[in-house]
């Protein structure tokens, strides 16, 4: 794995290196200063421009060439709100909008509400990128799954100038960005159309499409976030403005509520926390010992040690820096599945101002977690810990999602509940620093993250005969699929020649009886 890190970087530092001298002397006219210091700086960026075009330098400088003059001509970097017209948010055709079954951010194409209009193409386009950069820079660039909903479409419908330039997207502008492109109902008519496509995407995007229906569809997308019509249960209507963005909501707080926002425990929650309590404090006293068997822990680690953070708590390995706080982890929350039994996670948060920073934590899933503060703040130069936990016999789901909010309160503003509901009523937008971190459920083996109920002793790892049995039994149904693909096609193709036949048979019986009158 360390072998692989140093080739990766490599890479990295190679394509930076050629790129800045094979391609920035003579077209840093045709490229944003801001793309460009980010490629100097960013390595998961760059990394994602290789892996798209497999580790080969050569194609990866064209793509980023290629990107980087788009991303200048359409201005992607100064794509706002207040930029495009309002009347293609109000149109309803394109948002983001829940998550598939992997936890991937679905991005909707509601086919049946584009109209084709050369005149409005530019602005259509524009808000295709503004809609993929908002959520790439929101998310760190984490990849999306595209949904077609093509149900009540027709030729009238059909822009492949426009589907043309939503496949250029993925394949040359926004590298490793995609994880399949789910088509719901395409109507028989439009096959041929998207046989053009298919030439379009090239092979490893074709592997990403997946044809749908309303018997299958919840293969990828599970029913809560599919409208009644593909078969689901999601009552989200499309509405503008606001701006489309998850529900995020305040969770409830094991301290009780907090002005109003969290609601107050019920006296059973109580009990089933102090009694899950008592168990996690036995389980960490068993797990302590062992661990004492294998290596003395110091006396000042004791000392540092504090309810907040129990003694088999890890150090995250990755930390945001935003220009507020710090937060650990970086981009996951990692959860136990029922079986493994974790339900407790820390966030670590350090204020790197001068001032006191307010902040709120919110889930899309207030139902399911506690947070312990889920609205406080943090002195000038300290880091705070929060608690986050699952209660009530609810599990953890890749589609749940944090939301971190928090902006710089004056020195002589109060930190107490009622100056903080104040605060968060009157301060702007624009000050306000917002972070997401996504839910990662353990299934077996416990990774390097922030995880506060230790299993390790507990959980038996895959073996990678398991592992081997998975894979073949997945190539085996990816096999008996392309199969009917595969007949599918061949049948459409003798479909084709036939009518061809008969069309030609046709014409010639017409044609001796001309000649025949004649």
């Amino acid at each position: 794995m360390a072998e692989q890190r140093q080739d990766k970087a490599a890479l990295i530092s190679e394509t930076r290196r050629r790129f800045e001298a094979d391609y920035l002397p003579d077209k840093s006219d045709k490229y944003d200063s801001r793309d460009v210091e980010r490629f100097q700086q960013d390595d998961k960026w760059v990394e994602n421009y290789l892996i798209w075009r497999h580790d080969v330098v050569d194609d990866t400088l064209k793509m980023i060439d290629e990107s980087f003059q788009w991303r200048k001509e359409y201005t992607v970097n100064d794509l706002t709100e207040s930029v495009l017209p309002k009347w293609l948010f109000e149109n309803g055709s394109i948002f983001l909008h829940g998550y598939d079954k992997e936890g991937y951010k679905l991005f909707w194409f509601r086919v049946k509400h584009h109209v084709r209009d050369p005149k409005q193409q530019l602005e259509k386009k524009k808000l295709v990128a503004f809609w993929l950069e908002h959520y790439a820079k929101r998310d760190h660039g984490k990849p999306l799954t595209v949904v077609f909903d093509m149900a009540e479409t027709g030729i009238s419908h059909i822009d492949l100038d426009f589907v043309r330039f939503i496949v250029n997207c993925f394949t040359d502008y926004y590298p490793n960005f995609l994880t399949k492109i789910v088509i719901f109902e395409m109507p028989w008519i439009m096959n041929a159309a998207f046989k053009i496509v298919k030439g379009w995407l090239g092979p490893d995007a074709i592997s990403m499409l997946k044809f749908t229906n309303k018997s299958d569809v919840q293969e990828y997308i599970s029913g809560e976030y599919l409208p009644p019509h593909m078969g689901g249960t999601d009552s989200f209507k499309y509405s503008y403005p606001p701006l489309v963005d998850d529900d995020f909501q305040t969770p409830l707080c094991e301290n009780g509520p907090i002005a109003s926002e969290d609601e107050p425990e019920s006296k059973e929650e109580i009990d089933a926390d102090t009694k899950e309590t008592g168990e996690l404090n036995e389980e960490q006293n068993l797990n302590q010992k062992k661990m004492n068997s294998i290596e003395q822990i110091s006396k000042s680690e004791e000392t540092d040690k504090t309810e907040f953070k129990p003694k088999n708590a890890k150090k995250a390995l990755t930390t945001f820096k935003g220009p507020l706080l710090h937060i650990s982890p970086a981009e996951e929350l990692y959860f136990g599945s029922k079986e493994t039994g974790e339900k407790k996670c820390l966030i670590v948060l350090t204020n790197v101002t001068k001032n006191i920073v307010a902040f709120k934590v919110r889930t899309t899933a207030p139902e399911k977690y506690r947070v312990k503060p889920s609205n406080s703040s943090c002195e000038p130069g300290t880091s705070l810990d929060i608690i986050v936990s699952l209660h009530g016999g609810f599990a953890a789901s890749l589609q749940d999602r944090f939301l971190i909010m928090a902006a710089e309160m004056d020195q002589s503003s109060g930190a107490g509940i009622p100056e903080l509901t104040q605060f968060w009523k009157e301060v702007p937008r624009t000050k306000v620093m917002e972070h997401r971190l996504r839910c990662h459920v353990v299934e077996s083996s416990k990774p390097s993250s922030l995880t506060l109920k230790e299993n390790a002793f507990n959980i038996p790892a895959k073996t990678n005969e398991d592992l081997h049995i998975q894979l073949t039994h997945l190539l085996q149904i990816n096999k008996r699929l392309q199969e009917q693909i595969d007949r599918c096609l061949w049948f459409q193709q003798l479909s084709v020649v036939l009518s061809l036949l008969s069309v030609t048979v046709v014409a010639f019986c017409f044609y001796l009886v001309y000649t025949q009158r004649s």
